[in-house]
């Protein structure tokens, strides 16, 4: 899991320069609209929109946005579009297996948009299933670190509820559980009075490919080149760097 946490550590670092290019902001509220149009516009009986609003406010996106995405999504307000999820499979250079997660209302351009970031950044599209099975689907809480809280409370507070591991990752603590568990987890942290960042369905890895300098660099240029694409919004890679690698590519 270090190279994932390694990776969205970098991504928050960079989450400043791209909210001012309004990327950030802009998948954050597609996300929210999303959720409310698949389970409603009231956070409190829809938990797939609670946390998505929470990262949301998290990253500073402004309020009325927030609540003008939610009436988009629940239909209390015209403009709403009709998003599909789709998954794109492929590799990275290093042989590196990536999946790619869009969300978008024109498939024949993030069909496009993917291709293009793959040729273009020394990687190759692959065949449906071809790449997936080599991750699981996991739920992640993102737990910031505040002073006096360790691991063994993060951990304590979450296990009775599905928490299977608890990373420190420098910065942050990160949960790991079953996908099905992940607002019991969330809640859980929330009844023991601990703040977290983000609950999300991610992508882990079940098997890690260990990257150079080099590698590294080719493998995070396509992720960014990924990760441009208004289309796209998420990226999963089962790629491992060491620190010092992380610290040289910067």
């Amino acid at each position: 899991m270090s190279g994932h946490s390694k990776w969205a550590t970098t991504k928050h670092k960079k989450a400043v320069i791209d909210a001012k290019r309004g990327k950030l902001f802009a998948k954050m509220i597609k996300n929210i609209e999303v959720a409310a149009r698949t389970g409603g516009g009231d956070p409190a009986g829809n938990p797939t929109l609670f946390d998505a609003i929470q990262k949301a406010k998290k990253s500073s996106v402004p309020n009325d946005n927030i609540d003008r995405a939610v009436k988009r999504g629940s239909g209390a307000e015209a403009g709403g579009a009709d998003y599909a999820t789709i998954m794109y499979e492929g590799y990275a250079a290093g042989g590196v297996a990536v999946l790619v997660e869009c969300l978008t209302d024109n498939r024949n351009r993030a069909a496009a948009d993917v291709r293009i970031a793959f040729t273009r950044n020394g990687g190759s599209m692959a065949d449906p299933g071809s790449v997936s099975f080599m991750f699981n689907r996991k739920g992640l809480v993102v737990v910031p670190k505040v002073d006096g809280l360790t691991e063994d409370d993060v951990l304590l507070a979450v296990i009775e509820a599905g928490g299977e591991e608890v990373t420190d990752d420098g910065e942050q603590f990160e949960v790991v559980c079953e996908a099905t568990d992940l607002v019991a987890v969330r809640t859980a942290l929330q009844d023991a009075g601990i703040d977290y960042d983000s609950a999300d369905s991610t992508f882990l890895p079940t098997v890690k490919v260990e990257l150079d300098e080099e590698g590294a660099r080719k493998v995070f240029k396509l992720i960014d080149a990924l990760e441009d694409s208004d289309d796209v919004q998420d990226v999963y890679a089962n790629y491992d760097v060491s620190d010092e690698v992380m610290e040289a590519v910067g």
